[in-house]
Order: C-alpha cells, then sequence, then structure tokens
C-alpha cells in the first residue's frame, strides 16, 4: 500500500491492534511529546461467520463505518479493516503495536518485531493456541498492508514476570518449570496502565479485578506484583463467560477415562462450555444473565458464583499483601456491573470495604463509602493507550540509535 500522499501532521501515528480469539480489536492513535490523542478505535468481531461486524469509531463516539461483512480468518479481518482506514482516509500508521497474549519463558518486555521474533512467537504456538495463530496473522497482514512500518509487540505476560518465583511456580518437577510450564498469568498490560494511572495509589496494597469475556484478578505492592489468578494459561483462575477457571485435575482424569473426552473435546468444554454459560445455560453475557436472574434460577445461580469466586479469590490475594488499601475494578463487567461489584464487595467488611451504593450505581470513580478504609475506585481499562506508549518509545528509540 502506497502512503496517502497529505502529509500527517505533527506526532507519530500509532496503529494499536488486539486479535482475540473470535474478533480484531484496533485503535489509531497520534503520539506526541506531552500528549496522546485517539483518532479512531473500532471491531471487527465474529470472525469466521457470515454475521461478521465491522464498526469504527472517532474519538468522541460517533460512528464512521458499520457495516456487516465476512473475515474468513484474522488475516482477511485485519485487511479488511485496514482497508477501511484508507476509505475514511485515516492517517496512515507510522509503526503497528500489537497485543500477544503470550510471551513464554523469554519475552517480557516490548520489542520491535523482526524475522527472530516472528519464528519464536510460532514456537510458542502450543502456550495459547487459541489466540497467537491468529495474533502472528495480524503481524503479517499489517506488514503486508503497511511494507516497511515498524511493528512492536506488547506482552500480556509481561507485567507478571516480576512476581517471585514461589508465585510463578506450580507444584511439579523443576525439569517442566525448566520448559516454561509456570503461572504466567494475563491481562498484564490492562494492569500496567492501571497502576501507572493511579500514580501515588500505587505505593501500597493494591489488588486489580479485571473483569471482562476473559476476567482475572492481581496482587500487586508498592506497584509490584505479587500474585495472580490466571495460570499457565487464560483458561486458569476463577469462573469466567465461557470459561472453567481452576479446576481439580481429577475432574478432568475423570472425562478422559470413564467420559472418552479427548483434548479437542476437554478444550471445548474448558474454553467454550463453562463458565456463565455453562451453569446458567443460558448465556455467557453478564447483562443477559442479570436480566433474567429473578425469572431464571439458573441465571441467578450463574451470578451469585461468579461474585462468590471472586470474592474468595479477594480474600486470598489479601493474604498474600497483609491487607487490602485499594479494590479495583476495570474490564467490561467490572467497569459497567454495578449488581456484581456490589455482590462481590458484601462480605469484604474485614477487608475494610464498604461500598456508596449510590455512587456505585452511578459507576463513579470511586465507589466505597467515606468512611471505608478501604478505596473502591474503577479505572476504566485503556490496554491500547499502553501498547500506542511502548510503541511510540520503541520506535522513536530505534530512530535515535
Amino acid at each position: 500500500m502506497k502512503h496517502n500522499s497529505e502529509k500527517n501532521p505533527p506526532g507519530r501515528v500509532i496503529l494499536c491492534m488486539n486479535g482475540g480469539s473470535s474478533s480484531f480489536k484496533f485503535a489509531l492513535y497520534r503520539m506526541d511529546e506531552g500528549s496522546e490523542h485517539l483518532i479512531a478505535e473500532g471491531m471487527l468481531d465474529r470472525i469466521g461467520l457470515k454475521s461478521g461486524r465491522l464498526r469504527i469509531a472517532n474519538a468522541g463516539g460517533d460512528v464512521l463505518r458499520q457495516e456487516e461483512c465476512f473475515a474468513q480468518g484474522h488475516r482477511d479481518a485485519v485487511l479488511i479493516s485496514l482497508a477501511a482506514f484508507e476509505t475514511l482516509r485515516l492517517p496512515v500508521p507510522d509503526a503497528v503495536g500489537h497485543r500477544l497474549v503470550h510471551g513464554g519463558p523469554d519475552h517480557i518486555n516490548p520489542v520491535v518485531i523482526d524475522p527472530g521474533i516472528i519464528a519464536s512467537l510460532k514456537k510458542l504456538i502450543p502456550f495459547a493456541p487459541l489466540h497467537l495463530p491468529g495474533e502472528i496473522m495480524g503481524i503479517e497482514a499489517a506488514a503486508q498492508r503497511y511494507p516497511g512500518v515498524p511493528q512492536v509487540a506488547c506482552f500480556d505476560t509481561g507485567f507478571h514476570r516480576r512476581m517471585p518465583e514461589l508465585a510463578q511456580r506450580f507444584p511439579l518437577a523443576r525439569n517442566l518449570w525448566n520448559e516454561g510450564v509456570r503461572r504466567y498469568g494475563f491481562h498484564g498490560i490492562s494492569y500496567e496502565y492501571i497502576v501507572e494511572k493511579l500514580g501515588a495509589e500505587k505505593s501500597g496494597r493494591m489488588i486489580i479485578a479485571h473483569l471482562g469475556n476473559g476476567a482475572s484478578m492481581a496482587a500487586v505492592r508498592d506497584g509490584m506484583p505479587l500474585d495472580t489468578t490466571m495460570g499457565f494459561s487464560p483458561t486458569g483462575g476463577f469462573m469466567m463467560s465461557s470459561r472453567s477457571g481452576d479446576l481439580d485435575p481429577g475432574v478432568l482424569l475423570y472425562l478422559m477415562q470413564e467420559k472418552g473426552y479427548d483434548a479437542p473435546m476437554i478444550e471445548r468444554l474448558v474454553n467454550h462450555e463453562a463458565g456463565l454459560l455453562g451453569v446458567s445455560g443460558i448465556s455467557p453475557d453478564m447483562k443477559t444473565l442479570l436480566d433474567k436472574r429473578d425469572a431464571e434460577p439458573d441465571a441467578g445461580l450463574a451470578v451469585d458464583m461468579f461474585c462468590y469466586h471472586l470474592r474468595k479469590q479477594i480474600g486470598a490475594l489479601a493474604a498474600v499483601l497483609g491487607g487490602v488499601d485499594t479494590l479495583v475494578f476495570t474490564g467490561g463487567i467490572g467497569e459497567r456491573g454495578a449488581p456484581v461489584r456490589s455482590c462481590v464487595c458484601a462480605g469484604l467488611e474485614y477487608l475494610g470495604v464498604r461500598l456508596d451504593e449510590g455512587m456505585n450505581a452511578r459507576h463513579a470513580d470511586t465507589i466505597s463509602a467515606s468512611d471505608s478504609a478501604c478505596s473502591v475506585r474503577i479505572v476504566p481499562a485503556k490496554e491500547d493507550l499502553v501498547i500506542a506508549r511502548h510503541t511510540s518509545r520503541l520506535i522513536l528509540q530505534k530512530a535515535e540509535s
């Protein structure tokens, strides 16, 4: 693709790409010294289905383009989205930043992508088979669309690699640890943003709950991660929209030995048929279940179980921290699910948590009562902005070297 004839205004334009298992999210930022501006953002979802949808909006939320489209795979999704950028005359990026769900044992910090990095990422596919293939396709599609434009990989596991070894290790033989079988943790880019956003508050004991279709929590003290709920894969931790979270290994052995489950059947069960969907039998969507919980007992049970699991994990992470000064909710459910926040915090009085239900219902920045010993906050997730920052910094360093 040739660059637009019109020159970009001052500042580096960064395209941020975030490939999920069946969706492709993107955001375009203009990064200048001392300023960060969102230009446009959007998503192409339902990859592989005829009912796929593309939506692009500007920084004010005005829809620039919305249409049904079919993307056979992640490469198609990226190329369709970037072609729409050109049609809308959005600025051509000076660099592209990618969220990579897994960095394995070797990749911690953001890195400029070269053929060696791509080769190492392909070797990591067994660590994250649902995400990495599509993310690698996204890198290759961006290189096809914008030849010569530098690309940067940001690893969702990187934040947690500073955890103590005793938190990263499973109680398994050392040879498996040496081969990379360990607790990696995920949503690290989201946690990084929140730690930086809260500034002075990071110098305390903080539990961050990132609650979306995938959900996890992290314990952070003085800005340093001490533990997290997800483990070797994004399936671990507490129950999620359609993922099981942690299971007794005996359950899986029973299903394999007595019910004839093989690896693909286990994968489908724990990633696509469990969690809120499995318990409710209705939907993986929290809003749908909240709307139906009074009329549908199984919907109510799924919501209650989700909140119970969260509350229990908060207690465990508080034990790691020796108490908690700040509890943060982020992600789609964390930011918009007032009933979930209320249910989770009920019973946490022993940790000094007391909600102001009016502020909670209004989704205020701070939702704890004035006399609450623990500050309870809502911080919108901005993973794309973290990616834009890292990408801008690395390409600037590369240009100056």
